[in-house]
């Protein structure tokens, strides 16, 4: 592929977090532009048909800034597939799996990756009775961006639970809370970029702490054990690998330093189309490793990919 080669961005979205797609797909219009690239955007607000018309003639491949369903599910993925035009990030089984936090679980658990006890159950259950002994996380099983995450640790969160309405999926998962730092690790491609801790000034990282500048600290590389540094490193890598992602991943987990050793770390969650704005994570890291972002999206547009 050539600097010359006409790059589609699939940006915006219909999911819940269509804004912070709009964000990173500007930045990532930007980056290209600096490389020389040819760039369209896409906004897949749209209907089916206007996309599949917008995509052709086909270009040399499609950068996808989506987030969330629909862009980051496999459903977006299947229909580049079905286009056999080359696309960043994970492909269509990597990502459905990925999004379906249950299912990742259950995978990540069978290759020996610690992650939080957790249950899968409805509306009603919550609402009827603890289905955890507190603290405990409620998230929807497939959204990103903190949306829908409440932490219940006494009676009166949950009574202000259920005085909210949900608007997530009638499955909703019920975690068990984790005490101690918040974590986060790169992969790019084979390799792990580093450690961050973040330090939120609220209870946790919700979504203003992700997007809102000052809201929260983050330390890079952080200051653990080497043998913690070393376990999530391989953790993150070890998900990766297992689910067949592709491109970037971010791994984000939650470590309790009172246990012993490493026996601490525990993973949340993959995201296989982590955020790329100015204050997402993943350029941080790329950067911290010498890598600029502009090299970080060429080298994402120079592994895209169809078929695999």
């Amino acid at each position: 592929m050539t600097a010359s080669s006409e790059i589609v961005v699939l940006t915006g979205g219909v999911s819940s977090e269509r804004d912070i797609s709009l964000i990173t797909g500007k930045a990532v219009v930007s980056a290209l532009k600096s490389c020389g690239y040819k760039v369209r955007t896409i906004d897949t607000r749209k209907s089916l048909d206007l996309v599949v018309r917008e995509l052709s003639p086909p270009p040399f491949a499609v950068f996808n800034a989506l987030h969330g369903r629909f862009g980051e599910d496999g459903v977006i993925q299947g229909l580049l597939e079905l286009l056999q035009i080359p696309y960043t990030h994970s492909g269509v089984l990597a990502s459905a799996l990925a999004m379906d936090k249950p299912t990742a679980k259950k995978i990540f658990k069978s290759e020996g990756i610690r992650c939080a006890e957790h249950r899968i159950v409805d509306i009603q259950q919550i609402l009827d009775s603890d289905v955890l002994p507190p603290p405990y996380v409620i998230k929807p099983v497939n959204e990103g961006s903190s949306f829908g995450v409440q932490i219940i640790k006494s009676t009166a969160d949950l009574s202000q639970f259920k005085n909210e309405d949900w608007a997530f999926d009638k499955r909703i998962m019920v975690e068990k809370y984790i005490e101690g730092r918040e974590l986060t690790v790169t992969v790019m491609g084979e390799r792990a970029l580093g450690v961050t801790e973040l330090r939120p000034t609220k209870q946790f990282y919700d979504f203003n702490a992700k997007y809102i500048e000052g809201k929260t600290e983050h330390i890079l590389p952080a200051d653990l054990p080497n043998r913690v540094t070393e376990i999530t490193q391989q953790y993150a890598l070890t998900a990766h690998k297992t689910l067949g992602c592709r491109g970037i991943t971010r791994a984000d987990f939650r470590y309790d330093e009172k246990k012993p050793g490493a026996s601490g770390v525990y993973l949340l969650e993959l995201n296989t189309q982590p955020g790329l704005t100015p204050l997402s994570l993943v350029p941080e890291q790329a950067a911290h490793a010498g890598i600029s972002f502009p090299e970080l999206i060429n080298w994402m547009v120079e592994n895209a990919s169809c078929g695999d």
